[in-house]
């Protein structure tokens, strides 16, 4: 079995200057620990609770970000994509391009991701089954993608939470060998904050525990120096001091 892979990096863009901690912390942590990073941010934030909530730099400017992000860290880079025109640029810099779990099912937005050659995660959505991807990855693969990650990240079965079926990780191992485990977004609360989406970060550790009992084969933490004070997914983001500890459970 190989290293573990983990993705980490702030939810949104909010600077290049936390873009830069972030990724310093990661380099010395990748030199530390048998663990595959990377490094993982989003430019645009396009599915906000609020019209008034920060959504981050824009294309333009969040790519140039990422691209030099990648070129002065050595660290391969994840972001995701909310609209099939963004593909081709994304994937002109990004490692991974990812699909939100809201629009997993979006035909277009697959097959134009699959069309960069890129590796593809595919988040499953909030209310769909493991079993359910398999439609995804096939929408990829007929695409001509290779290489496709699927990422639990919980159900809703109510409002203002989240539920994690762990069984969903064995599920989608049926469909692709490398399952990541979103560990920060699976403890959200959305809309239960007014506004914007709560959640409860201490948990974070324990999911990941219990993921790695159920066989994934890679983890997912939003992480930022000072959550509280975070633009988006304050609540369920780690504090990027405590990461280090929750990788030396997963190695």
């Amino acid at each position: 079995m190989g290293k573990p892979i983990c993705i980490a990096g702030p939810c949104v863009m909010e600077s290049y200057s936390l873009m830069e901690e972030v990724a310093q912390e990661l380099v010395r942590l990748k030199e530390l620990y048998p663990v595959d990073i990377f490094f993982k941010s989003s430019f645009d934030k396009a599915n906000r609770t609020s019209i008034y909530s920060f959504r981050g730099p824009g294309l333009e400017k969040g790519l140039t970000w990422l691209s030099d992000i990648k070129a002065k860290y050595g660290l391969p880079v994840l972001t995701d994509i909310h609209e099939s025109y963004q593909a081709a640029l994304v994937g002109e810099v990004a490692d991974v391009i990812q699909i939100p779990a809201f629009l997993c099912r979006q035909t277009d937005l697959l097959v134009a991701a699959a069309h960069t050659g890129k590796i593809v995660n595919i988040k499953k959505a909030q209310f769909l089954s493991g079993l359910d991807m398999q439609y995804p990855v096939e929408k990829v693969k007929e695409a001509g993608g290779q290489d496709i990650w699927l990422t639990e990240r919980g159900n809703m079965y109510g409002y203002n939470n989240l539920v994690v079926d762990f069984r969903n990780i064995a599920d989608m191992k049926r469909f692709t060998p490398t399952v990541i485990m979103d560990c920060t977004h699976s403890v959200q609360r959305p809309g239960a904050a007014g506004g914007k989406t709560g959640g409860n970060r201490e948990f974070v550790p324990s999911m990941a525990l219990a993921a790695k009992a159920f066989g994934a084969t890679g983890y997912f933490f939003e992480v930022h120096p000072y959550p509280d004070n975070a633009l988006s997914d304050g609540p369920n983001m780690l504090y990027l001091n405590k990461l280090e500890s929750v990788i030396k459970t997963i190695v």
